[in-house]
């Protein structure tokens, strides 16, 4: 346990630190996946050891230990009691971070079904007579697209149908999910901040490429996408996935080149270092048991 319980820690620093690499390097809709799923693994991983750092400030762990080395066995303590004691502080963070975010997750969806209220069940998209040049997804069940009237007067046609494409491709692949999964991992544990924002720029490339593949033509995706951010310029941010949201100006470069391979190999090798968390919290685990089991009468 001395080491193991340590592990996630360290691991969640090592995927932050290649997470933007990953994200350059590998097909944005595997790279979301991946990413998100290491990061929600490490986050879990997280807090477990640091339940198992404030578990060894058990009242009755001391008389146990003591016992045990009256009787002649060399039982070393599991951490340093200030360690655990630190612990339990950072727990209680937690706890609260968690507790914020998923506050804000509801706010967030109440304001979006505020939003569609009134309108037809089946309705997909709505537009709005707003003079605020805006277009982004609303997540849910149906998932609805909501366009101001000034967005789509500043787009041509065929500009059009690569924002609808975007938004629908944004609703199809529940990309609503993996920001939330990705928020929350950052809430547990805020070494995975730079994981976060991957995730969240990785859904807009994802979207670009899907909108891309739509209109058969990547040279009209990033025009429309150039066109749409100079025409909200200034507009404050959606709280849903936008169009011109996440770092514009790579999304454009990146329309202008190929698409960037799947890589398979570096997905893997992403889940494996995001499975490294939980077999050390799972290690560091059966170390405690062992330790407890071995020593008591």
């Amino acid at each position: 346990m001395t080491v193991d319980v340590y592990t996630p820690l360290a691991l969640s620093a090592l995927l932050a630190a290649i997470s933007p690499a990953v994200g350059r390097r590998v097909a944005p809709a595997l790279a979301a996946r991946v990413l998100t799923a290491a990061a929600a693994v490490t986050a879990a991983a997280t807090v477990w050891s640091l339940v198992l750092l404030a578990a060894t400030l058990l009242n009755d762990a001391p008389p146990v230990l003591a016992e045990a080395r009256e009787a002649g066995y060399a039982v070393p303590d599991p951490v340093p009691e200030a360690i655990g004691i630190a612990a339990c502080p950072a727990l209680a963070l937690i706890a609260h971070r968690l507790w914020r975010a998923v506050r804000a997750e509801y706010a967030t969806r109440r304001r979006l079904r505020r939003l569609c209220e009134g309108q037809p069940g089946d309705t997909e998209l709505i537009v709005a007579a707003s003079p605020v040049p805006r277009a982004f997804a609303i997540p849910g069940s149906p998932g609805r697209i909501l366009v101001t009237a000034a967005m789509l007067g500043a787009l041509e046609p065929v500009e059009r149908r690569v924002l609808l494409a975007h938004e629908r491709a944004h609703l199809a692949h529940r990309h609503a999910l993996l920001v939330t999964a990705a928020t929350l991992a950052f809430a547990a544990n805020p070494l995975l901040g730079p994981v976060r924002d991957q995730v969240a720029f990785l859904v807009e490339r994802w979207a670009d490429e899907r909108a891309a593949a739509a209109v058969g033509d990547r040279t009209t995706t990033a025009r429309a996408l150039a066109r749409a951010a100079l025409t909200a310029g200034r507009a404050e941010p959606s709280c849903a996935l936008g169009f011109t949201d996440r770092a514009v100006t790579r999304r454009i470069a990146a329309l202008q080149s190929a698409p960037p391979p799947h890589l398979r190999s570096v997905a893997v090798a992403v889940l494996a270092l995001g499975a490294l968390p939980a077999l050390g919290a799972a290690d560091a685990t059966g170390d405690l048991l062992g330790l407890l089991v071995h020593i008591v009468p």
